[in-house]
């Protein structure tokens, strides 16, 4: 479930893209009445203003936007003006490009998407970007890691919610035998199935794992894998069981201790705010005893927080 408020009554682009303008003019950019429209509308309607623009003004208003704000505002509406898929596909770019390598980055995008949304960001990725995103996972990653990104993009997985009962008692006791009963771990093993089962099958993996061998397949993962291979496994797991949940903790780690994870927070909020932001901001309720809204008001400040609060909708 979503958390983006559009108007009640339909509002035509043409006519938002004349308040952009306008907003654009003069002296200093009206930047709050840049996020009251931007911030309201669907990724259909931001790509026909994007067009209306384009048409009307001979301009780019991804230019413009960029020229006009700044800093982590900036960064958030220009991510925000992309649908889904393109903007993940920007968000892997910049994290596979050699001034800015953040391979958590890539690991958290690339294992929480569905299979056929994986398979969408690797076209647009080829087409905006000229260049193969398996390419770019092989410069960049390596071992482990580099095997389950690849597994990931390069072979489509079943999606639907049938469960094969002996198929994933067989698996788990594979993953047992790989894992924890054997003196080292055969990585193999868990690349593949946690490459290959769908999100229900290794849900079901999970709970016969805890039936048959007393102990959490979280728990093992985290004892025999470690480094960005073991994050890979667990984000794979969590965002089988409960997306929602996964992205709350991410959410909260970026903005816990000193100093906030900018990149982060807008990245999560951002790409999750079409998706299943409400689910987000109810367990994030749930586990941290305060709103996703406060939280965030609590860690940024002017237009900024304007932007993300508007994304995240009524303080419920």
């Amino acid at each position: 479930m979503a958390t983006l408020t559009v108007p009640p009554t339909p509002v035509s682009p043409h006519d938002d893209a004349i308040k952009l303008y306008k907003a654009f003019k003069g002296f200093g950019c009206d930047t709050a009445a840049v996020i009251d429209i931007l911030a309201h509308r669907d990724s259909t309607h931001r790509a026909h203003i994007q067009h209306e623009y384009r048409t009307m003004y001979s301009d780019d208003i991804l230019k413009r936007l960029s020229s006009e704000l700044s800093g982590k505002l900036e960064t958030a509406v220009l991510l925000w003006m992309h649908d889904p898929a393109g903007r993940d596909a920007i968000v892997l770019r910049q994290a596979l490009s050699k001034d800015f390598v953040s391979l958590q980055t890539v690991t958290e995008v690339i294992c929480s998407r569905t299979s056929s949304q994986l398979q969408t960001v690797k076209q647009i990725y080829h087409s905006t970007f000229g260049t193969y995103l398996e390419h770019d996972i092989e410069r960049q990653a390596s071992g482990d890691l580099e095997k389950i990104l690849l597994a990931l993009v390069s072979k489509p997985r079943y999606e639907g919610m049938e469960v094969d009962r002996d198929m994933a008692a067989k698996d788990a006791k594979a993953l047992y035998k790989a894992g924890e009963k054997k003196l080292g771990t055969d990585e193999k093993v868990f690349v593949q199935i946690f490459s290959e089962r769908s999100r229900a099958h290794l849900v079901a993996i999970n709970s016969i794992y805890h039936d048959m061998y007393g102990g959490s397949l979280k728990k093992a993962i985290k004892s025999e894998t470690s480094g960005l291979f073991e994050t890979a496994l667990l984000t794979i797991l969590q965002c089988a069981e409960n997306p929602a949940k996964y992205f709350a903790k991410v959410l909260n780690k970026s903005m816990k201790g000193l100093g906030t994870d900018d990149t982060t927070l807008i990245r999560v909020i951002v790409t999750r705010t079409e998706i299943d932001m409400q689910y987000i901001k109810a367990e994030y309720h749930k586990k941290f005893k305060k709103t996703l809204n406060d939280a965030v008001k609590s860690e940024t400040s002017g237009h900024y927080q304007d932007f993300l609060l508007s994304l995240l909708g009524p303080n419920h």
